[in-house]
């Protein structure tokens, strides 16, 4: 997509946040320290090709090692269905909000039975006039990947104002398209929220980084996407002993994850994203969810050769099958 270069550039050293109001929030103190330059890697670019070929569906992945900005990347310039990684943006959404006072992680709000939304969702199950704060909310949000809890977020702070902080900041492809006027034909398409998988994965570094909203937001939204219940697919192939920051992201014909390891030897990012899938079955063994944990098993290799692991035999007993 257009201006994806300037939009790297912008989302990881991010000066400033603009979502609700059209003033912006202070810079961070720490925004203006650089990553490396993106550096081509040849060798991880040919393992992620011969991962994917064969793949029924469409598939695109960003790789970039933080320290050395070794990268790699298939199709991770084309626009894939987010699903509930939108949910990323959503947080970024609510806690710029919350900076400039327009809400408070500590506001008490009053659930309605209208705001349920039908699924499998804690927050779809309180009582009528029940209270809940905000800051629970958005730990549902991330952490069990609560719809009801994330589509009353997106209200309060508004769907087009969360796309204009996206624009704003570089993301020219990132969008949340359900329920924002104007976004109907992209609903279409892609449903709740679109994005590519470099400009995904950018966003999550650049929350690593402390350069979103303000150092204390970005801390404080990493620590929500360390603490995700649904650990089956790609953070499953990581060492249960190493910190991951992340979000997942499942339709019927499209699977997606966005991970970032603080693995021993230096950070890394990924997003993988997949669209138009000829298996749509909800099962372990979908060739999207199997895609994710080969393509995690294989940087976990990659950037830390001598620290290998596997995940221990029948774990799987003791995961949640993946969210819709």
């Amino acid at each position: 997509m257009k201006h994806l270069a300037r939009g790297m550039a912008v989302a990881v050293l991010i000066s400033a946040s603009v979502g609700c109001a059209a003033r912006a929030t202070p810079p961070p103190a720490r925004a203006a320290q650089a990553q490396p330059r993106e550096r081509r890697d040849a060798a991880l670019q040919a393992r992620l090709e011969a991962l994917t070929k064969g793949f029924r569906g469409d598939v695109g992945i960003y790789v970039r090692h933080l320290p050395s900005g070794r990268t790699a990347g298939v199709r991770e310039n084309d626009v894939f269905p987010t699903a509930s990684i939108i949910k990323v943006p959503i947080l970024v959404g609510v806690f710029d909000a919350i900076e400039r006072g327009v809400l408070a992680f500590d506001q008490v709000l009053v659930y309605r039975d209208s705001l349920e939304y039908s699924g499998d969702d804690i927050v779809a199950d309180l009582r009528d006039s029940s209270r809940i704060a905000v800051g629970k909310l958005t730990m549902l949000m991330i952490t069990m990947s609560d719809n009801t809890a994330s589509l009353w977020l997106q209200g309060l702070v508004g769907g087009g104002n969360i796309n204009a902080w996206l624009a704003t900041h570089g993301f020219d492809s990132t969008r949340v398209n359900s329920r924002v006027p104007g976004r109907e034909a992209a609903r279409g398409v892609y449903g709740w929220g679109q994005t590519t998988p470099r400009e995904m994965a950018t966003l999550v570094a650049a929350i690593r980084s402390g350069s979103v909203v303000n150092q204390a937001a970005s801390e404080e939204m990493y620590r929500h996407l360390s603490r995700i219940y649904w650990n089956a697919e790609a953070i499953g192939q990581v060492p249960p002993w190493v910190q991951t920051a992340s979000k997942q992201g499942s339709v019927n014909r499209s699977r997606g994850e966005v991970v970032l390891v603080n693995a021993p030897s230096g950070d890394y990012v990924f997003a993988v994203h997949t669209r138009n899938q000829a298996d749509s079955s909800w099962t372990q063994s979908n060739e999207g969810y199997v895609l994710i944990r080969q393509l995690s098993a294989l940087l976990w290799k990659e950037f830390e050769p001598t620290r290998a692991y596997l995940p221990a035999q029948g774990v799987g007993k003791f995961k949640p099958p993946e969210e819709t």
